[in-house]
């Protein structure tokens, strides 16, 4: 089995997926005291650091993890999108110190790992300008790594939610020509809304509530509409100074349909602007019913307030894009082995 390390882990979304496509994950870090006591109560055998990871970055990482540099088979993780201020002074690591980034790369350094895999918003391709990324991606090639990236849509890879994510993917420069890697090919079938168990009047510990004149205004809007389908001085009441802004804004009083994928499932579901109604009955998803759309199984637990749940849930990468990944990087990994060990 290949050995992972896994940064910015949350509450498990990606490590879950590798897991699920053969990774056994050495390690994990994590900031968030909630999301972290998830990752320990669903895996009690995983070792989780919830520590900043300016600490972790300190440490001998090689003692820390029982791994030597250029043994481990795969790092993982995604950081936080920051404006590096020296951006394009090609100072390497400098460029990025004081950012999360800056103790992804330390990480390369330091352990070498075969092969890596980065996660982040699809916006991360256009921040500032797109000098975020260019300098991110010259950090990954000092480090001694041939990276490559697509933006995938979580709904091609069997998860009911349209969700982007930018994934890019690294190997070490020595093993280039012995690990092959794909992004993985569109499922020909895209589950919907239908596909997803939705549950019958969860309790005030597992969902939000509306306003009563919030689930009133709701009550108008059908199934897979949004605020241009209820009368306009409705809309416009509700609305206030956002409906004098600009664009569509098809996010706001926005009821889920059936017969269509969600749309990307978020840390809250209290926002006006990114409204996400049932389709059945008058309220929010339940965090439940966000985990189940993000492909959690309903095995897995969420520790913290219902707020905290809510939160873990909206920013794990899906389960199933995880596992469609890790496939990938599986298959890849195999190849730079003696072809007798190979199990494909």
């Amino acid at each position: 089995m290949f050995k992972s390390i896994e940064l910015f882990a949350g509450a498990g979304g990606l490590a879950l997926g590798l897991e699920q496509a053969g990774f056994e994950h050495i390690g994990l870090v994590e900031f968030d005291k909630s999301a972290a006591n998830t990752l320990m109560l669903n895996r009690p055998q995983w070792k989780v650091l919830c520590e900043d990871i300016a600490i972790t970055t300190q440490k001998d990482l090689e003692k820390e993890f029982d791994i030597r540099k250029g043994e481990l088979d795969l790092l993982s993780g995604g950081a936080p999108c920051q404006s590096f201020s020296y951006a394009g002074k090609r100072l390497g690591l400098q460029d990025v110190r004081g950012t999360m980034f800056y103790h992804y790369a330390t990480f390369l350094e330091k352990l070498q790992p075969k092969m890596f895999l980065f996660e982040n918003v699809r916006g991360l391709l256009t921040h500032d300008n797109g000098k975020t990324y260019q300098t991110i991606l010259s950090i990954f090639e000092e480090q001694g790594y041939h990276a490559l990236h697509a933006v995938l849509n979580a709904w091609d890879y069997g998860v009911p939610q349209k969700r982007e994510r930018l994934i890019t993917i690294g190997i070490r420069n020595d093993l280039a020509n012995k690990c092959k890697f794909s992004f993985p090919k569109k499922h020909e079938y895209k589950p919907i809304m239908r596909d997803v168990k939705l549950d019958v009047n969860p309790s005030k510990d597992e969902c939000e509530r509306y306003s009563e004149y919030k689930k009133e205004i709701f009550a108008l809007v059908p199934p897979g509409g949004y605020w241009r389908d209820i009368a306009p001085e409705i809309a416009k009441e509700y609305m206030k100074a956002c409906w004098c802004m600009g664009g569509g804004r098809t996010g706001i009083l926005r009821r889920i349909g059936l017969d269509e994928p969600s749309l990307a499932v978020l840390t809250s579901p209290g926002m006006k602007q990114t409204d996400r109604c049932h389709p059945i009955e008058v309220r929010p998803f339940s965090y439940r019913e966000n985990a189940r759309i993000q492909t959690f199984p309903d095995t897995w637990e969420f520790w913290g307030k219902l707020s905290e749940k809510y939160k873990q849930v909206g920013n794990a990468v899906p389960v199933n894009l995880a596992k469609e990944i890790g496939y990938r990087y599986f298959h890849g990994l195999q190849c730079q082995l003696p072809v007798h060990w190979q199990t494909f």
